[in-house]
């Protein structure tokens, strides 16, 4: 039987230093984000070059509709990494197969039916979200066919996160990389078309993602059973695809909370996007090119916070919670670190960086360095609080860090921006985000330190308790006891 830390890349979490470990494991997770960013990043220059404003344009929207997509899928491929990461932290492997083929067989079985109704009512998602007239025949074309590639997509998502439950960050990387560079050389055959490959124009954009993903997903699934990583499923185990009613219940319910606060985030950023295009063209390009820099910065902090949360589940599960606490400090400390040296370097080369999106001369160049200057030292502040979150959800807390984002981003953050306006002008924006990101930090630590986050109770329920045997005295497969 396969044990954690076994496959290539794997790690067992609950031994060994802690500080190594931690690096080693957040560091592919990091290269995985990175990857993904690039990846869509050097998509829109093809589109954008090859195609127009237009074609665009219209890749955004359907890209807007996707993301709430994944929205959902990252709660539920959390919720099940939790479990996955318990599960072997007690040494319990069908529990952990139970969780990660439960969270499979609901998303991906869902996917196919959301898939089908996207591809049918696809003109009428794009009507509600007013996508631009010369957009939309265009946007039509690349939002069907994205949502063709929606269940290989969201099936990547899932895996790679039960792998990093177990423990396994290198290969995800792994198929992170194969995807990436072999969506970004498809991108130009299919757009222009080369050989017998047709010129499609924007569908071929989203024929090439959708080959990627279907690729990178059969190769994955072969790589798993070829290499007998601990996440596979056979023989009766193959049931656990279509989900007791316990076992999905133990999903949903923390898998919808924590999809919630990728919302909550989203809809302030859309506020926030709102109060910016008020102060003009050049104020809002400005914050645009700050958000695009900005989602490199924060990266460290949420590939720490990944691990963090990775390596806390399966200490949990093995009850070492003086481990637990040393994970925390451990992650606090190379966020400083790593999202430090970003912070400094970005503000030191602010200037060249961001001219390669405005262009030297633009007047919107000295606004979006006014910004960072205000602003982006706070992720610092967001990489702390990555981290509190990361260790709290490991033992299943969700409706906490929901509640604490809710507050810091509403009232916190926006409440602030509109209140400040008449006494610091435009600079009430900027100032809007460290003030939420201290609001948070201190609220995800008092949270961190007395909050009922240790007294929750994961549970993974028994193959005998789903089929309703009352006789069955045994504690359920993946419970947990906290003590403390």
């Amino acid at each position: 039987m396969a044990q954690p830390g076994s496959g290539p890349g794997a790690r067992d979490l609950t031994s060994g230093p802690i500080g190594a470990t931690l690096l080693m494991f957040a560091l592919p997770t990091l290269a995985s984000n990175i990857l993904q960013s690039l990846n869509g990043s050097i998509n829109a220059i093809w589109v954008g070059r090859l195609l127009g404003e237009s074609a665009l344009a219209a890749t955004s929207n359907a890209n807007n509709i996707m993301f709430l997509m994944f929205a959902a899928v990252f709660g539920f491929g959390m919720a099940a990494t939790i479990l996955v990461g318990q599960s072997f932290g007690r040494r319990d492997i069908d529990g952990a197969r139970r969780a990660f083929g439960s969270a499979v067989g609901l998303v991906f079985w869902s996917a196919v039916i959301v898939a089908t109704l996207g591809w049918v009512f696809a003109r009428e998602i794009l009507y509600l979200l007013a996508t631009p007239g010369d957009a939309m025949p265009l946007a039509l074309i690349y939002l069907r066919v994205s949502f063709l590639g929606l269940p290989s997509a969201m099936l990547i998502v899932l895996m790679t996160m039960g792998l990093r439950g177990a423990g396994d960050a290198m290969t995800p990387l792994f198929v992170t990389a194969f995807a990436a560079v072999l969506d970004i050389g498809l991108n130009p055959l299919f757009i222009l078309g080369w050989g017998p490959i047709p010129a499609m124009g924007i569908g071929g954009s989203a024929t090439a993602s959708l080959i990627a993903n279907l690729a990178a997903a059969v190769g994955l699934v072969v790589f798993v059973y070829a290499r007998d990583l601990p996440i596979r499923l056979r023989g009766a185990e193959l049931s656990y695809l279509f989900p007791a009613r316990d076992v999905v219940w133990a999903i949903v319910s923390k898998g919808v909370p924590i999809g919630a606060q990728m919302i909550v985030i989203a809809v302030a950023g859309l506020t926030m996007f709102g109060l910016v295009n008020r102060e003009g063209v050049d104020t809002s390009a400005a914050f645009g090119v700050t958000l695009q820099l900005w989602a490199y910065v924060q990266m460290p902090a949420m590939a720490i916070g990944a691990a963090v949360s990775a390596m806390a589940s399966q200490n949990i599960g093995a009850g070492k919670w003086d481990r637990v606490e040393k994970i925390t400090g451990s992650g606090i400390l190379f966020n400083i670190v790593i999202t430090g040296t970003m912070v400094l370097a970005l503000i030191a080369f602010d200037r060249p960086v961001m001219a390669l999106f405005l262009g030297s001369e633009s007047a919107a160049l000295p606004i979006a360095r006014h910004i960072q200057l205000i602003a982006t030292w706070g992720f610092l502040l967001f990489g702390m609080t990555m981290v509190f979150f990361g260790v709290v959800r490991a033992n299943g807390a969700v409706l906490g860090p929901l509640a604490i984002l809710f507050v810091a981003m509403f009232p916190m953050r926006i409440g602030f921006a509109l209140l400040a306006r008449p006494v610091l002008g435009v600079d009430a924006l900027w100032w809007s985000f460290p003030v939420g990101s201290i609001s948070t930090v201190v609220l995800a630590a008092l949270f961190y330190r007395y909050g009922p986050w240790r007294r929750e109770r994961l549970t993974v329920p028994m193959v005998h308790e789903t089929e309703g045997n009352a006789h069955i005295t045994a504690e359920p497969g993946g419970s947990f006891k906290p003590v403390g």
